[in-house]
Parts: structure tokens; sequence; C-alpha cells
């Protein structure tokens, strides 16, 4: 009787154990979200979007304010079109602008936006025109060298 009773608190132990890695691993993924706060949906599109996922931030003065919610591609403009839930209780002038950014050097990228100064504020379903895309690190490095390839030698004979 007492080994039935200690293998079966064991056992709850090792399913509570497991089920708290499972949350721990979905969080740090950003693939479990709770939001119980009201959002309204706008829309940015971006010439290049690099490894923004949906589920990222959307951070403005470095506080999260919004989520990714959805990335298409827009054939008509070739770009890239990211549908973002902003939490009602953040109002943004309509006027304001979206970059994408890093977190850190090689971190995750999120979605930065600057306030602008328009009295109105954005509204469900608008567009926000303003926005700047992603640095790639990659692009950055072939201009850096390509820049490197074009100078002239400095130690050449003249």
């Amino acid at each position: 009787m007492q080994r039935s009773k200690n293998d079966v608190w064991v056992g709850l132990f090792v399913v509570l154990g497991m089920v708290a890695v499972l949350f721990l691993a979905l969080k740090s993924a950003n693939l479990l979200q709770w939001n119980w706060q009201s959002t309204y949906s706008v829309m940015a599109k971006f010439d290049n979007i690099g490894g923004l996922k949906p589920g990222a931030a959307v951070k403005s003065a470095g506080v999260v304010v919004g989520r990714v919610a959805r990335i298409d591609f827009d054939n008509e403009s070739f770009q890239a079109r990211v549908t973002l839930d902003m939490q009602n209780q953040h109002p943004f002038p309509k006027d304001s602008s979206l970059k994408i950014l890093t977190s850190g050097l090689l971190g995750e990228q999120y979605v930065g936006i600057v306030p602008g100064a328009d009295e109105k504020n954005l509204a469900a379903g608008d567009l926000i025109g303003t926005t700047q895309s992603a640095v790639i690190l990659e692009n950055l490095i072939s201009q850096f060298l390509y820049s490197k390839a074009s100078e002239p030698a400095s130690g050449a004979a003249q």
C-alpha cells in the first residue's frame, strides 16, 4: 500500500516537471502567448522582413505594445505585408513609423514603432506607410568587402 502511494506521488511529480519544461520551451521560443487584452489590427509593407516571424513583439521604447499577427506576400507591390495586433491601451498616431530591429547582434527580430505627431490615432485596418526594412548582416558584410576591394592599395608605388 505504501509503495503504490509513493509511486503515484513520484509519477505526479514527473508529469508536473515535464509540463513545466514544455511550458518554458514554448514560452522561450515565443510560441506560447496569452493575451486577454483587446487589440486592433494594422498593416504595414516592407521590402525585406529578414527573419521576422508571426508572434514577434512590437515594441515602443522597449515595451511590448503588440505582436506580429500575420506575414503575407503582396503580389501587386512585391513586398511583405505584415499584420500587427496592437493593444488598445497603447494608441499611436497615424503618422507613426515602423522599423524591423534585432535584439542584440544576432538575436530575434522584432518590430519597433516610433510614434509620430499626428492628432489622429491609428484605427483597425489602417496601413502604416513609413517603414524601414530589416538590416541583413550578409548585405552589410558584402558592402564592406566590396568597398574595400574598390579602394586603391595604400602601399602601391607611385
